[in-house]
């Protein structure tokens, strides 16, 4: 599964995406199309990523991780999105979203005791925020968690979870006070429950457009009893641990549209050369030509602002632009190259039989989760007009 776009990479790096792309090539790529037919959870694949540390990329090794850091994890992103957006989107949903935020705010206590299980992927983690009466408007969420003797007991429902129906692990939006000042944001808090504390069950598991191989579930919590001490962060002050997570989700969700359109366009070329039309190949016919040029151009352009993002969020510094370009640009980049491979394919690119169709219904998902376009361009807007 070599590509034709690729990156030059520190020698390390460049290593470490070989056998990344290696074992998506060999262990993912010939499964993809089957776990889309069937709508079937890669179990098989998410498995096999726990002994390489694929599910630990960016958790130091301190804490049972593979002790790299998120240019590291980036590349792992592209690379096996590229081969199957599915299990893109399950390692995405674990790491970004369930295992970063409790190493950026857990206590040491709760580092110690989560993380090694999520990293060594023992355990799949899950986050929990979208409800049936609250996606894009999150600080709407009525999922409520109530104090009794030092625990504190959930009642709600979530929906479009990403790995609900398999996570040991989910990380919950929960509100715990009045709205405040900001919005309905106060009065928000998060918390790590695990399936094992009872009252969790799994509801409506959604047939999709795309990304079939990725689970997402709605899930219930019913009298779930969740530890005081599996708060995480400050109390009543959540919805910044979730902004937090879901900023540097986008990021991940960059490196997936970069992954698929890729693979878009690695297709595309393949078949270019090889198809014949008015007695010449289609790579040799001008409007194709101009066509790959503009896919290639738009990926390039989105892995380099997909790292712009990363290396800010690595250093610390302020990225909450930078990450809603990338997530922006990446997600409808991909949807348009995979609709343009579509297009070079031709009728054979509308079959079932070629991938270049799978590549389209599963993009389509990047420019809705974590963020819509529409609410990526609110940010982007805000932040020129507002913050400066």
């Amino acid at each position: 599964m070599t590509s034709v776009i690729d990156e030059v990479l520190t020698e390390d790096r460049a290593l470490f995406r070989d056998t990344v792309r290696e074992f998506a090539a060999t262990e993912i790529a010939p499964r993809a199309g089957q776990f889309d037919e069937e709508a079937r959870f890669p179990a098989e694949v998410v498995q096999a990523m726990g002994p390489l540390g694929l599910l630990g990329i960016p958790i130091p090794d301190a804490y049972g991780g593979a002790g790299a850091d998120l240019l590291d994890y980036m590349v792992a992103m592209e690379e096996i999105s590229a081969a199957c957006a599915s299990t893109g989107l399950t390692l995405a949903a674990h790491t970004s979203l369930a295992t970063m935020p409790i190493l950026v705010f857990g206590t040491e206590e709760q580092k110690k005791k989560y993380l090694p299980e999520l990293a060594s992927g023992r355990k799949l983690g899950a986050f929990c925020l979208t409800e049936p009466q609250a996606g894009s408007d999150a600080a709407g969420l009525t999922t409520a968690a109530r104090p009794k003797d030092g625990r504190y007991v959930l009642e709600g429902t979530k929906v479009f979870i990403t790995n609900g129906s398999y996570a040991d692990i989910f990380l919950v939006a929960a509100r715990t006070g009045p709205a405040g000042e900001k919005g309905g944001t106060r009065g928000i808090s998060a918390f790590i429950v695990e399936r094992a504390f009872g009252g969790i069950s799994v509801g409506r598991v959604e047939e999709k457009l795309g990304m079939r191989g990725s689970d997402t579930a709605e899930i219930v919590f019913q009298g779930t009893e969740v530890p005081a001490e599996n708060l995480l962060g400050t109390l009543d002050d959540g919805f910044s641990v979730f902004l937090h997570t879901l900023t540097g989700g986008r990021i991940g969700i960059g490196s997936m549209g970069v992954g698929i359109a890729r693979a878009a366009l690695d297709f595309a070329v393949a078949y270019a050369r090889e198809r014949r039309a008015f007695g010449k190949a289609l790579a040799d016919i001008e409007a194709i030509r101009f066509k790959i040029a503009d896919m290639a151009m738009g990926i390039h352009a989105g892995r380099l602002l997909v790292q712009d993002a990363a290396r800010k969020r690595k250093a610390g510094t302020p990225h909450t632009l930078e990450a809603s370009m990338a997530k922006l640009f990446c997600s409808e980049m991909a949807t348009r190259t995979a609709k343009e491979a579509i297009q070079i394919v031709g009728g054979n690119g509308y079959s079932r039989e070629y991938p270049v169709e799978r590549y389209y219904r599963d993009a389509k998902l990047l420019e809705i989760g974590e963020g819509t376009s529409e609410v990526q361009r609110m940010v982007i807007a805000r932040y020129l007009l507002e913050s400066r």
